[in-house]
């Protein structure tokens, strides 16, 4: 099930739009176990109404640091108590997420990584998205300590030596020193206080004269699809892939429990330790798994 970048550029791209039926705000956190295990649902929904629907990716800054960090839901105060929620979330949504990190290395705030985001998007939303996806992997899988900006310099190296379209690793270093980016994050944070938004994932829907509808927190793809077609009847038929590998390359790499939730297999039939890495050493989207994205600045809601 595993497809290397470089076969992608042959692959057929999905039919877009000029108008997408929905449009998504999506507020999300790097180290957010929900939003690594929501992956799967959101990856989906992507997938089948592709064209259909522009996402727009929005940091949340989950953790400026330890000091000022608080979940009274989770009854979580500092660092070593965030293992066992991960521990949880892998359980619950099939997931794995490497809950050692928070003993031997723990992250001391999320906003490097979220600043990270933002400077890759700086160059293509398309860069902002498959970084993102990387620094999941990093923290959720490898267990890296993605505060550290030579980790997330790492990061953005080996995503511009796999992927030199989409991302330059000089331009990277600049901007993410640089204060559009910071700008940018700030920007986000900002709107996701406005909003209200104080847990991830969190998907603000909105599409042309209704009241934009909010979905908070994890959900299964039945729930996640009932209500994303409750406030946009018009999306059409599900586009679904002819088989596991087709998906995997679209999405140039899948794990095991993404292709579960995309081909509606029982959660029971996955381990919740059971991820299928692709051969390539890579699980980023393409251009072509990026299409639903926001290309243009004046195209994007606020």
């Amino acid at each position: 099930m595993a497809a290397s970048p470089s076969a992608l550029p042959g692959a057929t791209a999905p039919l877009r739009a000029a108008i997408p039926a929905l449009e998504i705000s999506y507020f999300t956190d790097p180290l957010c176990c929900w939003s690594w295990g929501f992956e799967p649902q959101l990856r989906r929904l992507r997938y089948a109404f592709a064209g259909r629907i522009a996402l727009r990716l929005r940091m949340g800054g989950m953790i400026g640091d330890w000091n000022g960090f608080s979940d009274p839901l989770n009854d979580i105060h500092r660092p070593a108590q965030m293992g066992p929620l991960w521990i949880q979330a892998g359980t619950i949504t099939g997931m794995a997420a490497e809950p050692t990190v928070w003993v031997h290395d723990a992250p001391a705030s999320s906003w490097p990584s979220c600043l990270a985001v933002k400077a890759a998007g700086l160059q293509l939303p398309a860069a902002a998205d498959l970084y993102l996806r990387r620094v999941r992997e990093a923290v959720m899988i490898q267990g890296r300590n993605v505060a550290r900006h030579d980790v997330l310099i790492d990061i953005a190296q080996s995503l511009a030596q796999e992927r030199p379209d989409l991302i330059d690793a000089e331009l990277f270093e600049r901007d993410f020193a640089g204060r559009e980016a910071r700008t940018a994050l700030e920007e986000d944070v900002r709107e996701a206080r406005f909003r209200g938004v104080r847990r991830f994932p969190c998907l603000g829907l909105s599409r042309s004269g209704a009241e934009p509808v909010w979905l908070v927190g994890w959900r299964p793809w039945e729930a996640l699809v009932a209500a994303v077609r409750d406030c946009a009847p018009n999306l059409g038929a599900e586009r679904k892939p002819a088989n596991p590998d087709a998906y995997a390359l679209y999405w140039a790499g899948v794990l095991e429990p993404e292709v579960a939730v995309a081909f509606g297999r029982s959660q029971q039939a996955i381990s919740a330790g059971s991820v299928h890495t692709p051969s390539s050493g890579t699980s980023g989207e393409p251009v072509q798994g990026s299409a639903d994205l926001h290309r243009q600045a004046s195209n994007e809601k606020s």
